[in-house]
């Protein structure tokens, strides 16, 4: 089984947290041609896009990304705003096999490449179970059939209707386990396998008191875990990696993480904290500055000096 360790999206330029000056060179500093995904592939084996959620993937586009990183590199996808969030899509009608037919195509170099992970339809906590909602998640799952599909349900009737799991295990589509705050619309997962080819979990921090009440959407995602939280994590990792060697060893074959936490780059410092403590090899030089941003790196890492970016 192949397990991957990632974070949600690679570039944060702007904000007040944002990843230059920490993981990547400050603008000023860069060399010419420094190019932010080409240096996060060089230190991570997967990548969440964010992008694609904002607007349909365009195929030159993601035919770009597939020449800027190495072999083995996945990307997991997260599906365009209208097939998830209606109400914040700027087109308001229905979604039509014309759209599927658009993400299709902007998804197809990655395919063709060898690098396409799973498909992620993240939905809403306002979206809740009702027999409308069922449809509609079902028909989507047909609609994107022959890729791997990874579902994101948030509000707590999906977990306490046992068909849910029917649901997705008919389109062997993953159930992803989130972290975050828990409240008492939060779901409830504890689910360790079932009939999808993959694991996929993220993390989006525990910043309960600015989930729902921010100046900025970002301030939700300012939070870092702790070695102290991670390791309970880890834990269940080991257990997933542990039955898909035995009892699930002919369905899963690949884990997927992705820390959400993006603020100011903690995504990227507990990934690879993560990593060390799964036993996944650390590739790459780190910048000295994120060593310096959170020492509980120290001794994970090898750092240079930002001049030294190669």
């Amino acid at each position: 089984m192949s397990l991957r360790i990632g974070t949600s999206g690679w570039n944060y330029p702007t904000g007040k947290g944002t990843w230059n000056g920490i993981f990547y060179p400050a603008p000023e500093d860069r060399e010419r041609g420094f190019d932010e995904l080409r240096f996060y592939s060089e230190r991570f084996n997967t990548v969440e896009v964010n992008s694609t959620f904002y607007g349909q993937p365009r195929a030159n586009v993601t035919l770009g990304w597939a020449r800027r990183t190495p072999a083995g590199f996945d990307f997991a996808v997260k599906l365009f705003q209208k097939f998830t969030h209606p109400k914040l899509s700027i087109d308001q009608s229905p979604v039509t096999q014309a759209d599927i037919d658009a993400f299709r195509g902007g998804v197809d170099p990655l395919a063709a490449a060898g690098k396409l992970g799973p498909l992620l339809a993240q939905f809403p906590s306002s979206f809740q179970r009702t027999p409308e909602a069922v449809e509609y998640l079902e028909w989507l799952l047909k609609a994107f059939a022959g890729y791997e599909m990874a579902v994101e349900l948030r509000h707590r009737s999906w977990s306490d209707a046992p068909a849910t799991v029917a649901l997705l295990d008919q389109h062997k589509a993953a159930w992803v386990q989130i972290d975050e705050p828990k409240f008492s619309s939060s779901i409830r997962q504890d689910r360790v396998g079932g009939n999808a080819g993959t694991y996929y979990m993220r993390f989006h921090g525990r910043n309960a008191k600015e989930w729902w009440d921010h100046a900025e959407s970002e301030d939700r995602y300012n939070y870092f875990y702790s070695k102290d939280e991670l390791e309970p994590i880890a834990e269940v990792v080991r257990d997933v990696l542990d039955l898909a060697r035995t009892r699930h060893k002919e369905k899963l074959k690949k884990a997927y993480l992705f820390m959400n936490n993006h603020f100011s780059a903690q995504s990227v410092a507990n990934a690879v904290t993560l990593k060390h403590m799964l036993d996944e090899p650390i590739s790459g030089k780190m910048p000295a500055e994120l060593v310096e941003r959170f020492p509980d790196l120290a001794g994970i890492v090898s750092t240079f000096p930002r001049a030294r970016l190669l």
